[in-house]
């Protein structure tokens, strides 16, 4: 026969109030954060600023062998 445990008690109180936990519960919640965002960076669509920024040194046409359908 098994021995009968409390059903959801992993850790004693005075472990899950301790500061070392406090301390190490932090850790894993910004450690799970970061990497939540870094997956979700992954996923997206790269940013480049040079889209949204018009520099003096950009051509003024096309020079491809295909033109633009407007020129």
């Amino acid at each position: 026969m098994r021995s009968a445990l409390p059903t959801g008690v992993l850790l004693p109180e005075s472990v899950l109030q301790s500061e070392w936990f406090a301390v190490w519960a932090t850790f894993v919640a910004i450690n799970t954060l970061m990497y939540a965002a870094l997956s979700i960076a992954k996923i997206l669509p790269k940013i480049y600023p040079s889209d949204w920024v018009h520099k003096r040194n950009r051509r003024a046409e096309t020079r491809g062998i295909y033109p633009d359908p407007g020129s």
